[in-house]
């Protein structure tokens, strides 16, 4: 009788382990839990981190100088990057360049 019931108990124990490993991990069918994600959500994610990274705590972008481009010019020019450091950028774009 002894053997008869190891038997049984080693029969169920091999359905059962055999039952385990084709069985679905925990959270497979949610989606949630894996290590990868669909283009969709990935894009998504990241367009949330550049629009927090890009306007910082929900503050609007900052607007580009208009005066940029001539300050550029006005770096290239080593007479007028000079005279700018000591009168100021406005004012000597205006005497090498003409009125702003």
């Amino acid at each position: 009788m002894k053997p008869l019931t190891l038997l049984v108990l080693l029969a169920l124990a091999a359905l059962c382990l055999a039952g385990q490993a084709d069985a679905k991990p925990r959270g497979a069918d949610s989606g949630k839990g894996t290590a990868f994600v669909s283009k969709q959500e990935g894009s998504e994610v990241v367009k949330r981190l550049r629009r927090y990274l890009d306007y910082g705590l929900g503050a609007p972008a900052p607007y580009p100088d208009p005066l940029e481009p001539r300050r550029e010019v006005c770096e290239l020019n080593p007479d007028c990057d000079e005279l700018a450091d000591h009168i100021g950028f406005q004012e000597a774009y205006r005497r090498f360049y003409g009125t702003i």
